[in-house]
């Protein structure tokens, strides 16, 4: 059985960065897409970013150029690395695992960890 755990969410000032790790457990992740999501209470869990079991990359245009993923097989773990943090980037983030780096849908993603929190304070 795949078990996803993400870390290295916390608090930090606008502007500042964070590095999320999602690792995963019970089996290989290398041949499936990876997906980090993000929920603010009482919204939808939206898109953020990911990436292709060929490391090809998607991200949500309010990211673009702040936000990095990345992978690691033989760690198995994805990353996600987050500069330039706004304090709209405050939200709880998970990661899963998708289909493609292009699908944006959190329906066709499966496994999900139990998220990380992540609060920028302006």
């Amino acid at each position: 059985q795949l078990h996803l755990e993400e870390s290295g969410g916390g608090l930090v000032q606008a502007g500042g960065s964070l590095r999320l790790s999602c690792e995963a457990s019970g089996r290989t992740v290398s041949s499936y897409a990876m997906g980090w999501f993000r929920q603010v209470s009482g919204k939808e869990r939206e898109f953020v970013a990911a990436i292709g079991w060929d490391d090809s990359t998607y991200y949500v245009d309010s990211v673009k150029g702040r936000f990095t993923i990345s992978r690691d097989n033989a760690h198995r773990t994805v990353y996600l690395q987050m500069n330039s943090l706004k304090p709209e980037d405050t939200a709880i983030y998970y990661c899963a695992v998708g289909p493609s780096s292009r699908t944006l849908n959190r329906h066709l993603y499966d496994y999900w960890g139990q998220g990380t929190q992540v609060t920028v304070s302006s």
